[in-house]
């Protein structure tokens, strides 16, 4: 209770003894009216056990009003619009628009007061109840983020606050402390990954709040991670839970946490870095917190780790490879381009839109609706790199050379040779000849055009179009050589003596087809049957 002055003490004396509400006093006074109500209280108790004290002092104070003036002042003037009132209520109107109202429809004359004094009685509801969670040990850990103690940001005299990473087994209690600077999606869960190891083992489910670093996108039925959350928690055998949004009470033990550690561990502390402040965190919980009583299971908190450690999943042999994830599109070059360099995206089409996720030395291309890996690249360690096979590119001066000489030697040695000898006197002005040699082969036994280029060298011919003539000459032989007749083999003929002439079969065919006329009608018209 405020101790008032003399002289305020006397008037609120005053006031009271004249009957005057505390409504009143307080608007007269600006005294506030749970001063008003506190000296009321002692003064009433105090005339009770002496009541032949004069009024006057300012110890005392006469009894309250009876109780049938308070009945009537009791009777509020928004009694009459009770149901009016209770029906805007349930449309969830606020104070203003009900009073407003009133004077609108009904002409009220009444106070704004009055009408929020009695809207906020009708507004009166149960407590909400809350459920007691228990969980299994090793069943479920909660991870949030607070505020650390003053740490001297580095190179500079100036203080600041780093953000206090926290991560509680529920089950017994035993925490995981640590403060960064800067937070991401990589440091929110290389957090998770460090408390792991320091538990020694993981939950079947970590419960957080629906914060940027750990989800994308917060939803009551379906919530979505962020993608290097999800693949850590995998790599350790958890499953993501997100508290629902503006729901604390679901992550109580982790909040607790974060509240304990600020009034006990850091509260007026400073540090000169970092590393100072997590060596001391790390101190107070194994020298303070862990060997405190838990409340719940009124057990000790490090007995109780101990019985839950070996319940933990046990972790993996290798740690998380921690990535980067981004859009990308293919280019006209079939290429995508990352940290000025160019990688093979096939089998995505030109202008698709392709998942990147850049690992520390290589990047794998995913599809951007399905998931599914397309291609899978070590990363380059010179800027402006082209990591593209040469089966995937098209026309290029500058590998025209040897992708020429590889068809050549497809076809033999002597075309090999001879397109070896052109480029060393014409140089890449001779491709185009290179070119037509070696493509010859499409349309031609390569045994040919192997013939004619052993002739060229040896005969000294430097034209694509002798060659060429001479492929054409090479293969109209082996054609003739294929049409000759072998020996003994006869060939067809029109004319012979044992072969009738044509006007021969055509009578034998006119005579057989008389008889059978002549035949049909004699059948015709014999009556026997």
């Amino acid at each position: 209770m405020n101790v008032l002055k003399p002289h305020l003490q006397t008037t609120l004396l005053t006031l009271l003894a004249g009957n005057t509400s505390q409504r009143e006093i307080a608007r007269v006074t600006k005294i506030d009216r749970k001063t008003i109500r506190a000296y009321a209280k002692r003064w009433h108790e105090q005339q009770a056990n002496s009541p032949g004290v004069a009024t006057g002092s300012t110890d005392q104070i006469p009894p309250p009003r009876p109780p049938e003036k308070a009945s009537k002042q009791s009777v509020s003037a928004c009694e009459p619009y009770r149901e009016f009132i209770q029906e805007q209520l349930k449309l969830r109107r606020n104070y203003t628009a009900i009073y407003q109202d009133l004077v609108d429809i009904y002409g009220f004359s009444g106070a704004y007061n009055s009408v929020k004094r009695f809207a906020g009685k009708l507004c009166v509801s149960d407590p909400v109840q809350y459920d007691r969670l228990e969980f299994e040990p090793a069943e479920e850990a909660q991870v949030d983020y607070g505020e650390g103690a003053m740490t001297r940001v580095p190179g500079t005299n100036r203080y600041k606050r780093p953000r206090l990473f926290i991560m509680t087994l529920r089950y017994s209690g035993r925490s995981y402390r640590r403060v960064v600077w800067k937070s991401s999606k990589k440091v929110w869960a290389e957090l998770h990954e460090q408390a792991f190891r320091y538990f020694g083992g993981s939950t079947k489910y970590v419960v957080l709040d629906n914060l940027k670093e750990g989800v994308i996108k917060p939803d009551l039925y379906e919530p979505e991670l962020n993608s290097v959350y999800a693949e850590t928690l995998k790599h350790y055998g958890c499953v993501g839970y997100p508290a629902r949004v503006r729901d604390p009470n679901r992550k109580g033990s982790v909040e607790n946490a974060i509240g304990h550690t600020q009034a006990t561990a850091l509260k007026g502390r400073r540090f000169e870095s970092i590393e100072e402040q997590n060596d001391y965190l790390e101190h107070w919980e194994t020298r303070w917190a862990a060997q405190r009583i838990h409340g719940g299971h009124k057990k000790q908190v490090q007995a109780m780790y101990l019985e839950e450690r070996v319940l933990l999943n046990p972790l993996p042999i290798r740690g998380m490879e921690y990535f980067e994830e981004f859009v990308r599109t293919v280019c006209d070059d079939s290429c995508i381009r990352v940290d000025h360099s160019s990688y093979a995206a096939r089998p995505a089409r030109i202008g698709d839109k392709v998942l990147v996720r850049l690992f520390e030395k290589y990047l794998q291309i995913h599809d951007l609706r399905s998931q599914a890996i397309l291609r899978t690249h070590t990363r380059a360690q010179r800027r402006g790199s082209v990591v593209l096979p040469a089966e995937e590119r098209i026309f290029n001066p500058s590998r025209e050379t040897k992708l020429v000489m590889q068809k050549a030697t497809e076809i033999g040695p002597q075309t090999l040779k001879l397109c070896e000898t052109w480029f060393a006197s014409e140089g890449r002005v001779g491709h185009r000849r290179l070119w037509g040699i070696v493509r010859l082969a499409e349309h031609n036994p390569k045994r040919m055009v192997e013939q004619a280029c052993e002739m060229a060298l040896r005969d000294g011919v430097n034209s694509y179009k002798t060659i060429k003539t001479l492929v054409e000459r090479l293969v109209a032989d082996a054609l003739a050589v294929l049409d000759t007749p072998r020996q003994g083999e006869l060939s067809l003929t029109q004319e012979h003596h044992l072969i009738r002439s044509g006007d021969e079969y055509g009578e034998l065919f006119e005579l057989a087809t008389r008889q059978n006329a002549e035949r049909l009608l004699n059948h015709q018209g014999d009556p026997t049957p």
